[in-house]
């Protein structure tokens, strides 16, 4: 009995994973669960402290005493082995489980392959390697992802927890798939020669990566796009056609906003430090470039940066300052300072607040008011 005990412990030992010591509490655990039952059939007097259980772990010897005496095998019969099995069984299982758990919360903010085995109405089901199941809910799913049963797929690992069991909850949206993915694919940012300085994502569109190199010979953008383009060519694949902007980081805040908002040309860029703003100017015809498509290059490159990027055109200013001047209260230096705060049409100026157009340079409290009053009876005339 010895002898086959020790080889079962060992057998789910190299099979399971667990650790020994773990798998011989469990059958410890179980010889007395056992042993009580048996002690209620022998002796219905007995409590639960007349038990005792003895192993010898090195050797697989077992000693049982109930009530001081000892139980022979043979007395230990079918409802302690069927007891016995139950609980090693349930031990076994915690076991894992508490493995699994280590195993991958260790492993959160990292990302995991997988093949898609269900697929559910609300999620993904992942089975990864055979290890665990992980969870794709839908709302984490980039909007190009569409998968089908058996397709392999890489996901970001987003939180781990027991809830019921362990629950390995992954992303495709986060932009952490994308920053690991380059740590793959780059071996100099592996290498801590290219260092990712930031990134902005808007999931099944576009990513911008920062990126930065420590050694002078080695140019970090060209590192990440790869010989014509192949490792830059292998994350877009992965991410089902996103596009991918590689910006080169800069210290200087102005060089730095002008790279992020390429392809397009930056005429001249003035910087409020104190609040993190920097207002933009392009030629007209680089204003649609700079923007971006629905607001998103700008509003990935002021994600990127850190910083709220106004960007405008110098043609464009100077008509929306000579629409605010037919407003009586609205001189050509007022509309001017109004502009460049942002105030760029009647519409904006109907639904300012006093108290903040009164913070404006020469506008006090009375001229806002005013202000504010004509642009409305101006909209409803």
């Amino acid at each position: 009995m010895k002898k086959e005990l020790l080889s079962i412990i060992a057998q789910l030992e190299r099979e399971k994973g667990l650790d020994r010591e773990v798998l011989i509490d469990a059958v410890k655990h179980a010889l007395v669960v056992a042993a009580k039952k048996i002690a209620k059939i022998i002796s219905p007097d007995s409590n639960e402290e007349d038990v005792k259980v003895e192993m010898d772990s090195a050797k697989g010897d077992i000693h049982i005493y109930i009530g001081g005496k000892e139980i022979m095998s043979n007395e230990f019969g079918r409802i302690a082995a069927q007891t016995a099995r139950q609980v090693i069984i349930q031990k076994i299982r915690e076991a894992e489980k508490d493995n699994i758990y280590a195993d991958y919360k260790a492993k959160e903010g990292d990302i995991v392959g997988g093949i898609v085995y269900r697929i559910e109405k609300k999620a993904i089901i992942l089975d990864l390697m055979g290890k665990a199941e992980g969870i794709m809910p839908h709302s984490f799913l980039s909007p190009l992802d569409k998968f089908r049963m058996g397709e392999r797929a890489k996901a970001f690992i987003y939180e781990v927890k027991k809830d019921r069991g362990v629950q390995i909850i992954l992303s495709r949206r986060h932009e952490g798939l994308v920053k690991k993915l380059f740590y793959l694919e780059v071996p100099e940012i592996g290498e801590g020669i290219v260092e990712i300085k930031a990134i902005a994502r808007d999931p099944g569109e576009r990513t911008k990566v920062a990126v930065i190199s420590k050694d002078d010979k080695v140019d970090c953008v060209g590192a990440c796009v790869g010989i014509r383009g192949s490792r830059v060519k292998n994350i877009i694949e992965e991410l089902r056609g996103e596009k991918i902007d590689i910006v080169r980081w800069n210290d200087d805040v102005k060089e730095f906003i002008k790279a992020s908002l390429s392809p397009a040309v930056i005429s001249m860029i003035e910087l409020d430090r104190e609040q993190k703003r920097a207002k933009v100017l392009v030629a007209a015809d680089q204003l649609s470039l700079a923007i971006g498509k629905k607001g998103q290059n700008v509003r990935l490159a002021s994600k990127l940066v850190g910083w709220n990027i106004d960007v405008r055109s110098k043609e464009s200013m100077e008509e929306n300052v000579k629409k605010l001047i037919e407003l009586k209260a609205v001189g050509k230096k007022a509309a001017a300072i109004l502009v460049d705060a942002g105030y760029n049409d009647l519409r904006t100026l109907a639904k300012a607040q006093a108290n903040e157009l009164s913070k404006l340079k020469g506008i006090g409290p009375k001229k806002a008011e005013g202000i504010i009053e004509e642009a409305k009876k101006k909209l409803k005339g």
